[in-house]
């Protein structure tokens, strides 16, 4: 009988860290979900549609660089860095300014 007992106890244990693990999971979920939204409102409140829409092509092609590219405009707006509303051509100029300032590596045999 104590068998039983003490494995009823370890599935009653591991049953309750596997909800608490779950909870933790969904409450992180729903916070990632809560920033995004909010991240989402401040890009419609800062760019035109135009832009908003050349952000959202360049998401699907470049995801992280997109992510990367949203936080720096929400950053500049912040700071008064950045005209409000940013449109279209602003936002190119923004990109060409980034991709000239990306390096490009080259590899020559000698």
């Amino acid at each position: 009988m104590s068998d039983e007992a003490e494995l009823e106890e370890l599935r009653r244990r591991k049953l309750l860290e596997l909800q608490q693990r779950l909870a933790e999971e969904q409450r992180r979920a729903q916070a990632q979900q809560q920033l995004e939204l909010q991240k989402q409102a401040i890009l419609r409140r800062i760019l035109t549609p135009e832009a908003r829409q050349r952000l959202t092509n360049i998401k699907m092609v470049r995801p992280e660089f997109a992510s990367q590219l949203e936080l720096q405009l929400i950053q500049l707006a912040q700071q008064g860095r950045l005209p409000i509303p940013l449109g279209d051509k602003q936002l190119k100029a923004i990109l060409a300014q980034l991709q000239a300032q990306k390096r490009d590596i080259k590899i020559r045999r000698i």
